[in-house]
């Protein structure tokens, strides 16, 4: 049977070889999304060396954090954000992917423990369009990260995508090429970024040869999930 260390070691293998191949020469991170997978599963996971995970539910998360706790992980929310979760997501991750209004960015800021660094936070952009995503239009995301940068408890990293599913290589790289051209516009426009958050199981060579620094993994990682009711998740 392969194990979570065996396909752990072989997506690590394929990252390598896309991030040699990309042009854009950037270091790429594996993001591992546990969301709906057993702490056993995500120990399993860190003993064989990967110690970022990522969730997408915050009652999930916060169990997930005291079986973990004797564990050094560092902890990526990369979930929906409704106003009544930012303190308690604020309080306990050291990085969220998923802003995308300036209410919840501020919300975010004021409930950051001053005893923590900065929340790191990557803004996430609907460059598909889609009216059912989350996700800051292109053209606004210039007005919501000159906001953000103005808080002193966040630190604003990059951009992050969730493009609409597709096995077409062709559209899978639109897509992507479409987050690089907003992050490089924001360079253009003085910000300080780092990181661009794309990729998932399905398409994350192609995100890799786009310039993405961080993919978020899960399926091929920890292989199918078993989704509980939602409202137990949440």
């Amino acid at each position: 049977m392969t194990t979570i260390s065996n396909r752990l070691q072989d997506i690590l293998s394929i990252i390598q070889s896309a991030q040699r191949a990309s042009q854009h020469h950037q270091t790429v991170k594996l993001l591992a999304v546990s969301k709906a997978q057993t702490a056993q599963s995500m120990r399993e996971a860190y003993h064989a060396g990967q110690h970022i995970f990522a969730e997408n539910y915050l009652q999930e998360a916060l169990e997930k954090q005291v079986q973990l706790g004797d564990l050094d992980v560092e902890w990526h929310f990369i979930g929906p954000i409704q106003s009544n979760k930012t303190q308690l997501i604020a309080q306990n991750f050291s990085w969220v992917h998923s802003v995308d209004r300036l209410k919840i960015a501020q919300r975010l800021n004021d409930a950051r423990p001053e005893n923590l660094p900065p929340l790191q936070l990557c803004i996430q952009v609907n460059v598909s369009h889609e009216e059912s995503k989350s996700g800051v239009l292109p053209e606004a995301l210039e007005t919501l990260a000159t906001a953000i940068t103005l808080l002193p408890k966040l630190q604003l990293r990059g951009l992050m995508a969730i493009p609409a599913p597709t096995l077409d290589e062709h559209q899978q790289r639109v897509q992507f090429k479409q987050l690089h051209q907003c992050y490089d516009s924001l360079l253009e426009h003085g910000f300080s970024l780092d990181t661009l958050s794309m990729g998932m199981s399905d398409d994350y060579r192609v995100a890799i040869a786009e310039g993405a620094t961080i993919v978020r993994i899960g399926s091929a990682l920890f292989g199918a999930r078993t989704y509980a009711k939602q409202e137990d998740l949440r």
